[in-house]
C-alpha cells in the first residue's frame, strides 16, 4: 500500500525550526482519498514556513523571478570541480573537438532534470519520497545507500577542489586546505537560518563569479572562432581514437549528478502554488524555463573550460596537461597575462564552495525521503563533511598532493557507478499515470527517458571499466 503524502513544506528541512539535535522520525498526516488527495500533493498550508509566495496576479516577468532560483542550486553540480578534469583534459590532448560531448550530456541532463521538476510538482512527491512508496523497504534502502554513496563521492570532489584553490592561491599544503573545508558548514548553516531564498541568492552569485572569471579568461586567450564552430561539424575522431573516445565518455558519465535528481524533484515544491492542474501546469512552465536557463549557464561553463584549455594548451605543447594544478601553473605564462592563473584559482574556489549548499540539502531530503528521519543540519553537513574529508586526509597524507588527482577521478567513478540507481526509478515514476496523473509523460518523452537512461548506465559502466583496468 503506498504510503501517504508527506506536503511539500516537510520536505524541505532547511528552516530554522530544523536545528535540534538528534533524529526525529516524521509523522505522515492520517491516509485520504487518492483522488480527492491528489490535486492538493505539493501544496502546503497557508503561511506555511519554507515556501516562497508567487504572486497570484503579477505578470510573466515577476512570476519568472518568484520561480527562479532552484535550477541554479542544481546548475552547480554540472560546473564542480569533478567536471573540471575532464574538461581540462579533453582541450588540452584534442583542441575543440569533444566540444560536442560537452553539449550532448548537458541536454541529456536538461531532460533528466526536467523530468525531475515535473515530478516534484505533479505528485508532490520527491523522488525519495516515490522509492519509498513504491519499493519495498528493502529496496528502498538500498536506492538511500547507493544515494548517500553518491552526496559523499560528489563531496569528496568539492574537498579536493577547495583544497587545490586554497593552495593556489594562499599557498597552503593541501592537508590544511582539506581541513580548512569543514568550516564551510559555518557558512551553510548561515544562510540555512535566513531561509531558501538567501540561499538561491548566495549561489546565484557565486555562480556570477565564477561565469565572469571565465568570460575574462576566454578575452583574454583568444579562441578560435572557426574553430569552435568546425568542432560540430560530424567528424571520426571522437570514435576512431580510443583516448578521444574514451574523455568523451567521462564528460558524459561525469556529468549528471544523481543527487541532483532527489534534490531538483524536492526543491521544485519550494513555491506556493494553487493546488489545482492549471497551477501546476503554470508552476511546471515557470520551473523549467528556471532550469533550462541555470543548465544552459552551466553549459556555457563547461564549454568555457574545454575552450580555455584547447586555446592555451592544445597548440602550445601542453597537449599532455591533465590536472587542475598544472593548468594553473601554466596559464599565466602561456597566455602572457599576469592574472590568468589567479582569475583561475578564483573560478575554482567559488565553484567548490557552490557546490557544498546542494550536497547539505541534498543529504537531508534523501534521508528523509527514503527513511522518514530528520536529522539536525548542522549534525547532517558534519557527517558528509567528515566521510568526504578523511578519505581526503589519508590520501594527501600517504600519497601527497599528487595522490588527490587521482581520488578526484575515483569520486567521479563512484558517482557514475549510481546514477542508474537514481536515472531509472525517475523515469518509471514519471510514466506512471497513478503517480503523475494528467503531467504522465507521453510516448515519446517515455522511450527517450529510457534511451537516456540505457545510454547512461552503458556509458558509466563502460567508462568504470576502462579506469578500473587503466
Amino acid at each position: 500500500m503506498p504510503l501517504p503524502k508527506v506536503p511539500g513544506a516537510a520536505i524541505l528541512s532547511i528552516r530554522s525550526q530544523s536545528l535540534l539535535a538528534g533524529f526525529t522520525i516524521m509523522s505522515p498526516p492520517p491516509p485520504s482519498d487518492p483522488q480527492a488527495a491528489a490535486l492538493n500533493w505539493g501544496a502546503a498550508p497557508a503561511g506555511a514556513p519554507g515556501l516562497v509566495q508567487v504572486p497570484a496576479s503579477a505578470r510573466f516577468w515577476m512570476k519568472l523571478i518568484a520561480f527562479s532560483g532552484p535550477g541554479y542550486l542544481i546548475a552547480v553540480g554540472y560546473m564542480d570541480p569533478g567536471n573540471w578534469a575532464t574538461d581540462i583534459a579533453g582541450g588540452a590532448k584534442f583542441g575543440y573537438a569533444l566540444l560536442p560531448a560537452i553539449v550532448f550530456s548537458n541536454f541529456a541532463a536538461m531532460f533528466l532534470q526536467w523530468l525531475a521538476l515535473r515530478l516534484g510538482i505533479a505528485s508532490g512527491r520527491d523522488l525519495a519520497q516515490a522509492c519509498r512508496a513504491h519499493y519495498s523497504p528493502a529496496v528502498a534502502r538500498s536506492l538511500w545507500v547507493t544515494c548517500e554513496i553518491a552526496i559523499v563521492a560528489c563531496d569528496l570532489a568539492e574537498v579536493i577542489g577547495t583544497a587545490i584553490a586554497l593552495k593556489l592561491l594562499f599557498h597552503l599544503p593541501i592537508l590544511l586546505g582539506v581541513c580548512l573545508t569543514a568550516f564551510d558548514t559555518l557558512i551553510v548553516m548561515g544562510l540555512l537560518k535566513y531561509g531558501f531564498r538567501y540561499i538561491e541568492a548566495f549561489t546565484i552569485a557565486l555562480t556570477a563569479v565564477v561565469g565572469l572569471c571565465f568570460a575574462y579568461e576566454l578575452a583574454a586567450s583568444h579562441p578560435d572562432a572557426a574553430g569552435i564552430l568546425g568542432s560540430f561539424l560530424p567528424s571520426k575522431q571522437t570514435l576512431t581514437d580510443p583516448s578521444a573516445l574514451y574523455l568523451a565518455v567521462g564528460i558524459f558519465g561525469a556529468t549528471v549528478m544523481p543527487h541532483n535528481l532527489y534534490l531538483h524533484s524536492s526543491i521544485a515544491q519550494s513555491r506556493k502554488i494553487e493546488p489545482t492542474v492549471s497551477g501546476k501546469r503554470q508552476a511546471i512552465r515557470f520551473s523549467t524555463i528556471d532550469c533550462f536557463t541555470a543548465l544552459t549557464f552551466a553549459l556555457l561553463i563547461n564549454l568555457a573550460i574545454l575552450v580555455l584549455a584547447a586555446a592555451v594548451f592544445h597548440w602550445s605543447g601542453h597537449a599532455n596537461l591533465e590536472s587542475i594544478e598544472d593548468a594553473y601553473k601554466l596559464l599565466s605564462p602561456t597566455m602572457g597575462v599576469g592574472i590568468a592563473s589567479v582569475v583561475f584559482a578564483v573560478a575554482l574556489l567559488a565553484a567548490g564552495q557552490n557546490s557544498t549548499l546542494t550536497g547539505t540539502m541534498a543529504g537531508q531530503i534523501v534521508m528523509e525521503g527514503f527513511l522518514g528521519l530528520k536529522m539536525n543540519p548542522f549534525a547532517r553537513r558534519l557527517l558528509t563533511r567528515g566521510l568526504a574529508i578523511l578519505p581526503a586526509l589519508a590520501v594527501t597524507a600517504i600519497a601527497g598532493d599528487n595522490g588527490t588527482t587521482q581520488l578526484l577521478i575515483l569520486s567521479q567513478v563512484v558517482l557514475s557507478l549510481q546514477l542508474g540507481f537514481a536515472v531509472v526509478p525517475l523515469v518509471r515514476f514519471t510514466s506512471d499515470a497513478k503517480v503523475m496523473g494528467l503531467f504522465v509523460n507521453g510516448l515519446w518523452v517515455r522511450r527517450s527517458g529510457y534511451a537516456v537512461a540505457a545510454a547512461i548506465i552503458l556509458v558509466n559502466g563502460w567508462l568504470v571499466v576502462q579506469t578500473v583496468f587503466a
